[in-house]
């Protein structure tokens, strides 16, 4: 079989616990070979973003022509934007190119609580690309602004969500919601998995640790490259989500920064 080939659209941290280095080290892990587009940098750490700086939204459409030009991408994540025209660039990108898998997590906030995502780009998010999304991994809060509401607080609302989400989502063919439930404040952190005919649960038992910086990106893109590898969604979600679970229990086993580390991408190769 061949290596299948996964693209990252995202942001870089340069502490590499999310954003575009986060994503290639969770790619790799899955067995499959990692490309990226960068949409923006950022002067970041494990306790804040310091400062952001766009690429021109021009710039990214011409990494994401060059690179399907050459390489059969078999899925791609879509990560971190910024603003409203790096949006449409890559929604452009995508539609032209359009890989067979997209994952789109709808990164808004930092861990740190730093804004990631311009206040008008929400719609743009919303209407361009969510149509074009095979998944999309929203954790609570980014699915209350999807939404234009508030955050679901409860395992039913989690799943009046997640079908609402899947009705903003195109009809044809496979559409899944991933809706994270890691923001409710008890019990197992469930996960649901819908395609609107199917409500799937994926539960893993919570960890004590403050080290979860990257947890959205990790989770994002172990999918985006299972997807070309396994039989089916819920298949490749259930793997992505006890691979993430084991990277989150080891964890502490790394010494990066004094704010929120990251997870343990390798943990299954650094024994």
């Amino acid at each position: 079989m061949r290596v299948p080939s996964v693209v990252t659209i995202a942001g870089v941290d340069p502490s590499g616990g999310a954003g575009v280095l986060a994503d290639v080290k969770a790619i790799s892990a899955q067995r499959a070979y990692a490309c990226a587009v960068v949409t923006a940098l950022t002067a970041q750490n494990t306790q804040a973003v310091a400062g952001i700086q766009a690429v021109p939204p021009a710039f990214v459409r011409e990494q994401i022509d060059v690179l399907f030009a050459d390489v059969v991408i078999d899925a791609a994540k879509i990560g971190m934007l910024g603003g409203r025209a790096v949006i449409e660039a890559v929604a452009l990108g995508l539609q032209r190119w359009a890989p067979c898998h997209i994952v789109l997590d709808p990164v808004m906030v930092a861990k740190s609580g730093d804004a990631l995502l311009a206040r008008d780009a929400a719609g743009a998010l919303r209407d361009a690309l969510l149509p074009l999304a095979t998944v999309i991994t929203p954790n609570l809060p980014e699915a209350g602004v999807l939404l234009e509401g508030r955050a679901p607080d409860s395992l039913r609302e989690m799943r009046q969500t997640a079908e609402r989400l899947r009705e903003r989502m195109a009809h044809a063919g496979q559409r899944w919601v991933l809706l994270k439930g890691g923001h409710l404040p008890y019990g197992d952190a469930i996960d649901l998995l819908t395609d609107g005919d199917k409500m799937i649960e994926l539960a893993s038992p919570r960890v004590a640790t403050k080290n979860t910086h990257g947890t959205g990106c990790t989770l994002s893109s172990a999918l985006a490259a299972l997807l070309p590898q396994v039989s089916d969604v819920p298949e490749a979600a259930r793997r992505a989500k006890a691979y993430l679970t084991k990277a989150i229990e080891s964890a502490d086993l790394l010494n990066v920064g004094k704010g929120h580390g990251p997870v343990h991408h390798f943990h299954a190769m650094w024994r």
